[in-house]
């Protein structure tokens, strides 16, 4: 601010140069040039200005200002329409107003050389000449005062011909809500040029209502327009409308009435009740039970206590008698007996009260948050679903190879959790070697397969094609052969995680309200998961090779004696599935950390949807992985703090799934289903 008074200054000095005509040569003088001098800064202005009068009027209160009075005083300045007047208030509330002891004028100032101050004279903008610090006294308002410049500082600052400044202002609005910010603000939405400035406006203002409006109506119409409104700032405008406070009286409560309480109930015991009317009426102060019996035995003489004998001390009675003997001799502090606290409990009413006083505005707020409740857990309900719906795609994409191998040939491949791996670390690789992100991705996809498709390939010819139907041989040779993987990964690429960064444009998240969302990434891989879903059904029921692997899975004879040759069938589909793992660990590592364990943390997932959706069944495989992933979400929803439990129970869950159908979800018919 201070920048912009000294620009001010030097154009007025600048201008003042300009027109200032040149000093003629004294007839008298001598005939030798005479050395032109520097000009100096005056050192006061020429005459009080319209900004320093109105200052001087409350120069007393702006010298020495204090909350409860200067509300009237800036009031006045704000509300007097003069031209930078905005600039001195901020100068104010920076704390960098002076005032000049010697005829008590109001400046803004900076530090100088050597202990001075440099005063800018607020009409003028003209800088004055140094003055010595002490001559000067600098204003600094406490916090308070700060708070009331700063809220009459808004009203500049919502229509400032500035977009980012008027953002800036409903910002701190937003942020530190207040009753005097009501009128400027419904003030500047008319003349707002900007439409999302003016929408802002229009519900900050909706919500100034609710909390601080003077009109009844006008509070319930705004909480109503407001009804099954998810934004956070909504319901925390709400919420302090229905706070309640526990009170009691001895009379008929006055007031907004929440309710009324019995003493006695789990909401209200029978201790605290009492406590509360003691407080309230001076009555005697509890004692536990355990410091009554303390004092009691403290003063035993001559075995009894109070006159009362130890013998007779069994009973609550002889208790109370005894203790209020004490209490009689001065020895111990009064404390009521049970029945005494059960007549005052009889004496008082206890209420919940709201701190609003409108009992139709609580009503409302009332009404419309049990809306927004609904529609929040609709949305939390949706919102679950969508996180359900996006692991069940992670599955079903890491599974999908798997139902290949597995599935259709019936291999127990205990290595396809390695070839989502390798399929990761292909894409780490490529992106090493191509900068861009986008196009890094584009050909890791394609080469990801390729090099699966080869791997699997590779030890289907060398290693499987060995043990068909020899379920634990495979088992076990593909167990060591992943291990083998993993070490090897290990040793290539180390044991950190490597990076495989996702493009620009899957950052983010897609946000479709305040709680419904789901992350780029999430979405591109339910795309990818849907994309291979068609490709396998168009693979299996449209081309020679789908037809070729279904001959061959329910009758190998009966297709080699067609002229179907068995063994290449059983390679390019093996093949195939390693392809398809390969490019889903491209996508899995998007998101996941690229380790040699990458695979291991979805191999055991991969098997169990694939046998509870159905063997042999790509739509099985599909509900499958809907199932696992929709149970995992719902088990973290109950549990969120320990996810390891979640999964727990799930694999709990399918075990007992897999006992009532042992065939999955969707089991095989026919001769398929006999093998």
């Amino acid at each position: 601010m201070l920048k912009a008074l000294k620009a001010a200054a030097l154009l007025c000095a600048l201008t003042l140069a300009a027109s200032t005509p040149a000093l003629a040569q004294d007839a008298t003088a001598p005939e030798a040039p005479a050395e032109t001098a520097a000009p100096e800064a005056p050192q006061a202005p020429a005459e009080m200005g319209p900004i320093q009068a109105l200052l001087q009027q409350h120069a007393d209160d702006i010298a020495k200002p204090s909350r409860r009075t200067i509300q009237p005083v800036i009031d006045a300045l704000s509300g007097s329409g003069l031209p930078g007047m905005a600039d001195v208030l901020q100068v104010w509330e920076a704390r960098e107003m002076y005032q000049r002891e010697s005829d008590g004028w109001f400046f803004a100032g900076e530090k100088g050389p050597e202990r001075s101050i440099i005063l800018t004279d607020f009409d003028s903008g003209e800088a004055l000449a140094p003055v010595p610090s002490d001559a000067v006294s600098n204003l600094k308002p406490n916090s308070g005062v700060r708070g009331l410049i700063a809220s009459a500082l808004v009203r500049f600052q919502l229509e400032d011909e500035n977009p980012a400044r008027r953002q800036d202002a409903l910002t701190a609005i937003s942020r530190n809500p207040d009753a005097s910010q009501l009128a400027p603000l419904a003030a500047s939405i008319a003349g707002e040029p900007d439409p999302a400035l003016k929408a802002q406006k229009e519900r900050l203002l909706t919500l100034l209502t609710i909390a601080f409006g003077a009109d009844e109506s006008a509070r319930v119409a705004a909480i109503e327009s407001v009804a099954g409104d998810l934004n956070v700032d909504t319901r925390a405008t709400l919420n302090p409308l229905v706070a309640t406070t526990l009170k009691l009286s001895e009379g008929e409560p006055s007031g907004n009435i929440a309710r009324t309480i019995a003493p006695g109930t789990e909401e209200l015991p029978r201790n605290t009740a009492y406590d509360m009317a003691a407080a309230a009426a001076d009555l005697p102060a509890r004692i536990e039970p355990a410091d009554r019996r303390a004092a009691l035995q403290a003063n035993i003489v001559d075995g009894a206590v109070g006159g009362v004998p130890l013998a007779e001390l069994n009973t609550v009675t002889a208790r109370e008698r005894a203790y209020a003997a004490l209490v009689e001799a001065g020895t111990v502090p009064p404390a009521p007996t049970e029945a005494e606290i059960d007549a005052t409990l009889a004496r008082f009413t206890y209420y919940e009260t709201y701190a609003e006083p409108s009992a139709a505005v609580t009503d409302a707020a009332t009404r419309t948050l049990k809306t927004i409740d609904a529609k929040v857990a609709v949305n939390t309900a949706a919102d679950l679903g969508l996180d359900a719906l996006s692991l069940a795609s992670i599955y079903f994409l890491a599974a999908i190879g798997l139902a290949i191998t597995f599935g259709v040939m019936g291999v127990i491949n205990m290595a396809h959790g390695e070839f989502i791996m390798m399929g990761a670390y292909t894409g780490y690789v490529v992106q090493q070697m191509i900068p861009n992100h986008t196009v890094s991705i584009i050909v890791a996809i394609p080469l990801a397969f390729a090099v699966t498709f080869a791997a699997g390939v590779a030890m289907e010819r060398l290693v499987i094609r060995w043990l068909y139907n020899r379920p634990l041989e495979t088992l076990l040779a593909t167990f060591g052969i992943s291990i083998a993987l993993q070490q090897l990964a290990k040793n290539i690429f180390g044991t950190q995680a490597r990076p495989l960064t996702a493009p620009s444009w899957l950052d983010g998240q897609w946000q479709i309200n305040e709680i419904i969302g789901i992350s780029m990434i999430r979405v591109a891989i339910f795309v990818l998961a849907l994309a291979f879903l068609l490709f396998f059904l168009f693979l299996m029921k449209k081309t020679r090779l789908g037809l070729e692997t279904r001959a061959v899975t329910q009758n190998p004879r009966m297709a080699a004696s067609m002229g179907i040759n068995p063994g290449r069938v059983n390679m390019l589909t093996f093949g195939l599935g390693s392809g398809i793992a390969g490019i889903a660990g491209v996508a899995i590592g998007l998101y996941a950390k690229v380790t040699s364990e990458l695979g291991a943390d979805y191999i055991v997932q991969s098997f169990m949807t694939v046998v509870v959706g159905g063997v042999g069944n790509i739509w099985g495989t599909l509900l499958g992985a809907t199932m696992i992933g929709s149970l995992q979400k719902g088990i973290e929803w109950l549990n969120p703090s320990n996810t390891l439990a979640a999964q727990t129970y799930m694999i709990v869950f399918i075990i007992i799934f897999i006992q009532f159908r042992p065939r999955g979800i969707i089991a095989l018919k026919g001769r398929a289903a006999g093998d």
